[in-house]
């Protein structure tokens, strides 16, 4: 296997976790729809900014401590369910008492800090995405070839499948801008994205490792 494959064969497999819907979809969706486009880019960096991190930290050889102790998954789960749970009921406690588009787009600067923060820490909780690397880089990593740098050049190849994905969704929200800017709309989005934000964390605290 050379390089050139190892890097479109997990191409492949990358798309494929980055098109399944779950919560960097949710949140991408969700700036674009309260926020705007520039808002919802500044998430999506955010986001991959945590995909990239887990991925050198993969191959780096941190994300195999974390593999081996069950205690530390089970912390990073828990801190990880918490957070999303968190990020949930913030945004469904929002839509209910904030009934029109301007109560939502307050503080725009703040915000698109905020959304980075958020889409990075999002996914630097998330156990699954370094256990999904340390599964996929030796595989995808050609004899003698240096395991972090192919650390590095795969999760790029994660960045940028995932910053086109987001850019599809952002231009998808822009063309159906006039419906989706309508105050019940946006409310409904925060109903949307904080029930499946709450759903996921949920989800990862019964997870077993």
């Amino acid at each position: 296997m050379t390089v050139a494959s190892a890097l479109a064969a997990f191409a492949i497999v990358a798309l494929l976790m980055t098109l399944v819907p779950g919560v960097d979809t949710a949140l991408i969706l969700r700036s674009a729809m309260t926020l705007g486009r520039v808002e919802a880019i500044v998430a999506a960096l955010g986001i991959c900014t945590g995909v990239f991190i887990w991925g050198v930290a993969a191959a780096a050889g941190a994300s195999a401590v974390l593999a081996a102790s069950h205690v530390a998954y089970q912390i990073l789960t828990y801190a990880g369910a918490a957070y999303l749970i968190f990020l949930g009921s913030q945004m469904i406690y929002r839509s209910l008492k904030n009934k029109d588009v301007e109560a939502i787009k307050v503080d725009v600067p703040r915000s698109k800090w905020r959304n980075f923060t958020t889409g990075m820490v999002t996914n630097l909780l998330n156990p699954k995405i370094g256990v999904f690397y340390i599964a996929t880089i030796p595989q995808f990593t050609p004899t003698g070839t240096h395991s972090l740098l192919m650390g590095v050049a795969l999760a790029a190849v994660h960045v940028l499948l995932t910053l086109a994905w987001a850019s599809v969704l952002i231009i998808g929200v822009k063309l159906a801008g006039r419906w989706l800017s309508s105050a019940r709309a946006v409310s409904w989005m925060d109903r949307i994205t904080g029930t499946v934000l709450v759903g996921f964390g949920v989800k990862v605290a019964l997870s077993r490792p």
